[in-house]
């Protein structure tokens, strides 16, 4: 059995963690109302955006964009959004997982990963994928000039044609107890179709309704993205919450557990102790 120092030091190390565990959910928790504000108002702005190309798509059926321009794949972009730390449970894990059994799908040779988040890049660092790009530290560092820098580099690339399709995998964050992990076609976007009969108001656009959807259509990408990183953050920020409230409860279990075993010790020394003294009283008479 372990001496009562040996516990004691434990029983300290075991408070430390504890205490680290409880500051990292009391931080990821503030982190994550400020995220969900973002998700909640990045949605609105999305629909809009796809109801008015939808709009535009009636009017205007013979509409041919680059972004929309479907051709033979060649190479393929895959974005792989994890997180820049552990300590969230199995998140990063599940992203790994769906991203692999996607890349199962192509050839090495047809692939490059844009990864976002360092454990992404310390990850595929390892194996045998050609690496297009890394973006590591994002999280609440990430500002919105860099994100919609970010999203042009993506269309730069399909546009220009080194990219003939890119992908997205990402968590979609549901609620702070439901999210999945998403593998989602970014580019080429596919057309959108109208969901209604053509409106009977004239409506008069000024330019054209072609340029006007060619607008449209980048800012739809953009804020898309953004709400995908968005979505992401708060599935991370969710997930570590969850796993460090889980470790400061199993702190609580192992402390009782090792303050019942060192009373025992204590106990057990102080017996040790009054049997010694008795045997001792008991050879001087």
């Amino acid at each position: 059995m372990a001496s009562l120092r040996e516990i004691r030091k434990r029983l300290q190390s075991i408070y430390n963690i504890q205490q680290l565990t409880k500051a990292m959910e009391m931080v990821a928790a503030s982190r994550l109302h400020q995220v969900q504000i973002k998700v909640k108002q990045a949605k609105p702005y999305v629909i809009k955006l796809s109801e008015i190309l939808d709009r535009l798509s009636q009017i205007t059926q013979d509409i041919k964009h680059p972004l929309l321009e479907q051709r033979e794949v060649k190479k393929v972009g895959v974005v792989i959004v994890a997180a820049d730390m552990g300590l969230s449970g199995p998140y990063n894990k599940d992203i790994f997982s769906a991203a692999n059994k996607f890349l199962k799908t192509y050839t090495q040779e047809q692939v490059e990963l844009i990864l976002v988040g360092k454990k992404a890049t310390d990850y595929y660092k390892k194996r045998p994928w050609n690496i297009r790009f890394e973006f590591g530290e994002w999280g609440e560092k990430l500002t919105s000039h860099q994100i919609k820098t970010f999203a042009n580099q993506l269309m730069s690339w399909f546009l220009i044609g080194e990219l003939d399709e890119i992908w997205l995998v990402y968590t979609h964050y549901v609620t702070m107890m439901t999210r999945k992990v998403m593998v989602e076609k970014f580019l080429n976007i596919q057309q959108i179709s109208p969901k209604s009969e053509k409106s009977s108001v004239d409506y008069i656009f000024e330019p054209n309704p072609k340029q006007i959807y060619g607008a449209i259509l980048f800012n739809y990408c953009m804020t898309k993205f953004q709400s995908i990183l968005n979505e992401s953050y708060a599935s991370e920020l969710a997930a570590r919450i969850f796993a460090m409230k889980a470790a400061t409860s199993n702190a609580d279990d192992m402390i009782e557990k090792l303050t019942l075993v060192r009373n025992k010790v204590r106990q057990a020394g102080i017996t040790k102790e009054m049997l010694e003294i008795t045997s001792g009283a008991e050879g001087l008479t």
